[in-house]
């Protein structure tokens, strides 16, 4: 009938020095995400 889906947020701190690592980590868990790290909405929304 239907599906059942849900959206999550999560903020993770990386070093730099660790960053391709990371992102090959996250490429291999299958789960389609978004870097936001650039995103202005998102900026604005740590300076409040």
């Amino acid at each position: 009938q239907g599906a059942d889906y849900g959206r999550i947020l999560v903020g993770l701190q990386v070093p730099a020095k660790d960053g391709k690592a990371f992102d090959k980590f996250l490429a291999t868990l299958g789960y389609p995400y978004v870097e936001e790290t650039t995103n202005p909405v998102y900026q604005m929304f740590l300076q409040e």
